[in-house]
């Protein structure tokens, strides 16, 4: 992969988003020191901090990818479809961080018509990053950015990501609970199973007694940065270890690595829409992540085997040996006058 370009040339709409989410991050952390308000099961101002710093990551990467189109209609377009992301994600952090404020739930939350209007205008917001989303995912996929390998792993990394951002849109579902309910305050969860607030991880706050569909949402979505950084890896393994040089084999290892992020995506989405929590899976799911594993070290093993070995180099000649001389011209032979003999002389003068 090539270095990382310098900040000037990334799609700016997207840094400054990133700068104004490292602040809201720093502001965010004061208010967990600060701020000893809990709701839903977590210091209130564990949300913004999260989602500050995953956005931080997000546009960043996505920056970066921007910057690879070719052409200067693909550019242009690319350059609309990041400021649409930029400024809906900005208008989604400002009303999460409003509700904090009010101290109120931000997502799912329809306890009154202002709260209801705010997640109404959450929806739009994501809706319009999705689908600006998929406007660069495609671009990706057209466009000819790179070597290969790094071109595969910025286009599948994108699908990735864009189908983990869709896993959003099964959490605004009315579990059967809220169904059952005239007028619910609460429509939708991110829990299957359980009730949203319950005992959860250390940090990220996931369910530790069912299903959280928060866990797929945010490891697909971050496909965007870790896939692309199997390939740094390799570029940097690559002076240590010669066939990690190879192309073709980068370009293996790169679809390798998407495939199994793919299928552990599918598998995390999978688990948490049966109810079971992250750390806690039934005999069916770990046997699935085993099979995941097994193909994917298989495979590694196969691609690396099978790459090209490096042809042999001259040896040089060595300085001590004199070269050999250059051939001398052949100057062809000139043959000489013939000198008649005493014995020949006298015999013609005898006969004369």
């Amino acid at each position: 992969m090539s270095s990382a370009p310098q900040l000037r040339t990334l799609h700016q709409p997207l840094v400054w988003f990133a700068a104004s989410m490292a602040v809201l991050a720093v502001f965010s952390a004061g208010g967990l020191v600060l701020d000893d308000r809990v709701l839903v099961g977590a210091p209130i101002w564990a949300k913004p901090f999260k989602f500050a710093v995953s956005f931080i990551a997000y546009a960043l990467t996505l920056a970066w990818m921007l910057s690879l189109l070719p052409g200067t209609r693909a550019r242009r377009v690319g350059w609309w479809a990041g400021t649409v992301v930029a400024v809906t994600s900005l208008g989604e952090m400002v009303l999460i961080t409003t509700q904090v404020v009010r101290g109120k739930q931000s997502h799912f939350n329809n306890a009154t018509p202002f709260d209801a209007a705010v997640f109404q205008a959450m929806g739009i917001t994501v809706v319009a990053l999705w689908l600006a989303a998929l406007v660069i995912a495609v671009l990706l996929l057209r466009a000819r950015i790179l070597d290969r390998a790094t071109a595969w792993a910025v286009r599948l990394s994108s699908l990735i990501a864009l189908a983990g951002a869709a896993v959003g849109f099964l959490m605004v579902q009315p579990t059967p609970q809220q169904l059952a309910e005239d007028d619910p305050a609460i429509v939708g969860a991110h829990g299957v199973g359980v009730v949203d607030g319950g005992p959860g991880m250390p940090l990220t706050g996931w369910s530790t007694t069912g299903g959280d569909l928060r866990i797929a949402h945010f490891f697909g979505m971050h496909a965007l940065q870790l896939v692309p950084l199997v390939l740094l890896l390799l570029s940097a393994l690559a002076p240590r270890f010669v066939r990690l040089a190879d192309d073709r084999i980068r370009l293996r290892m790169a679809l390798i690595a998407s495939a199994a992020y793919a299928a552990t995506f599918v598998l995390l989405t999978w688990q948490a829409l049966r109810g079971q929590p992250l750390l806690s899976p039934d005999g069916l799911t770990a046997a699935a992540a085993g099979a995941i594993a097994l193909l994917t070290a298989a495979a590694t093993a196969l691609a690396l085997r099978r790459g090209a070995s490096p042809s042999p180099s001259p040896t040089p000649p060595s300085p001590s040996s004199p070269a050999p001389a250059p051939a001398s011209p052949s100057v062809p032979s000139v043959p000489s006058p013939s000198v008649p003999s005493a014995s020949a002389v006298a015999r013609q003068e005898s006969e004369a």
